[in-house]
């Protein structure tokens, strides 16, 4: 029977450079995956660009992980955004950055991203074994010792790393298996549920679709607690789907969604629409009477198009009690007011999220109590340790959670290399 210094399961982001990181350190390594091939979910993330990291100062970067971001800090001082991109530039990818400090690869391929990496791993001798599916962990007198396949080999290890993701996208081969392998060494799972995935809603206009499509650029949307308190508040891009809202200012929203709704026990949670974040209702009502007075003839409905997305204009109008058909003359000041506190704060009623499966972060993991944040190592088993999504760490989408996944890997890796 083979021995191996580090077995690896999962070969996604934290997987692949945990291999690297460890077969680097001169460790006898062994990555399997239960899939045909790796780095699935690398492949399409970033709209199959690969986002592979974000180019943010460190504190700021911690403040776009919003799921325990702060038990990075070790782990980024070990391999951090800026040692990605001169890993991945030192690579032979060269690097570009985008909006909101988003680097891709020049290519905008993330296939460029995944045959480097795989490259790279073949390069410094690790053994790769695909279709290869984990039963279990295998565990004796407190150390990880190997692993069982689900055709019953068995292979031993001095150290194992579980770097098998979570629940979200699960055609990707993140089914959620680690969290087992976790609980039979003694750890504590915390709740899981889906973190940047779409919002649902029953509003009359999303159940008729009439808002289906529109895009909205440049708003913000405010999540609030039953009680009228603001939860949190996001800008950027959105767009109405056929069940809800999606884009990124409802993914950053979704996980302040799913929390308020399990702490309160509610069915729905309120969040406001912004379309004009940069301006107040009065100077909006100002602006939008001027625009009025100027086509005094024309009925309002007709003339806020100049102003507001049209499909929203009769949504907008009949909450704030106001005729399609009244022209300048006879708009009442007070309606009016109305209609433009509306456009500052239009109320959208959110009954949940799609599932975990169709998330692209599962928000929960492996309690982070149970982990030494210095070398991803369980503090209940020694030998053991995870990295990637299976751990509860989550950040928003833009090269977030593959900063934590690669940082995590790397450290994992790393460290795993010293049971040599």
């Amino acid at each position: 029977m083979r021995m191996y210094d580090v077995i690896v399961i999962g070969g996604g982001s934290s997987g692949l450079m945990a291999s690297i990181a460890a077969s680097a350190h001169e460790a006898k390594t062994l990555l399997i995956d239960k899939g045909d091939k790796l780095g699935r979910k690398l492949g399409i993330s970033g709209g199959g660009r690969c986002n592979v990291t974000n180019a943010k100062e460190l504190d700021d970067l911690i403040k776009h992980i919003p799921g325990n971001g702060r038990f990075l800090h070790s782990a980024l001082a070990n391999f951090g955004n800026k040692d990605i991109i001169s890993f991945f530039e030192g690579l032979g990818i060269r690097l570009k950055e985008e909006d909101n400090g988003r680097m891709f690869p020049v290519s905008d391929k993330a296939k460029t991203v995944v045959d480097t990496l795989i490259n790279k791993v073949k390069e410094q001798g690790v053994h790769i074994r695909v279709n290869s599916p984990v039963r279990e962990v295998l565990y004796k007198d407190g150390h990880a010792i190997g692993v069982r396949l689900r055709s019953g080999e068995e292979i031993k290890g001095k150290s194992v790393i579980i770097a098998v993701g979570g629940k979200s996208i699960p055609q990707t081969g993140s089914e959620g298996d680690g969290y087992a392998w976790a609980i039979n060494a003694g750890h504590s799972i915390t709740d899981l549920y889906p973190t940047e995935v779409p919002l649902r809603s029953n509003e009359p206009f999303i159940r008729s679709k009439e808002l289906q499509g529109l895009s909205l650029r440049n708003i913000s949307l405010t999540v609030w607690n039953p009680k009228g308190k603001k939860i949190i508040t996001h800008e950027g891009d959105m767009i109405f789907t056929h069940f809800g809202i999606s884009g990124p200012t409802a993914l950053r929203c979704s996980q302040f969604v799913v929390k308020a709704l399990k702490q309160f026990e509610v069915t729905s949670v309120n969040v406001s629409l912004d379309l004009f974040p940069s301006k107040t209702a009065d100077e909006l009502c100002t602006e939008t009477l001027d625009i009025a007075k100027q086509a005094s003839k024309k009925a309002i409905k007709n003339v806020l198009r100049r102003y507001l997305p049209e499909r929203l204009i009769p949504i907008l109008l009949e909450k704030a009690a106001l005729r399609e058909d009244i022209t300048y003359d006879n708009i009442p000041k007070q309606q009016w007011l109305v209609l433009s506190k509306l456009i500052k704060a239009f109320p959208i009623a959110i009954n949940g999220t799609l599932s975990i499966e169709e998330a692209f972060v599962t928000g929960g993991g492996v309690n982070l109590k149970e982990i030494d944040p210095k070398t991803m190592e369980s503090k209940l088993m020694k030998g053991l340790f995870f990295c990637g999504e299976i751990l509860d760490i989550h950040g928003y989408t833009g090269g977030y959670n593959i900063t934590a996944a690669f940082s995590t890997g790397y450290t994992a890796g790393k460290n795993a290399s010293l049971y040599q």
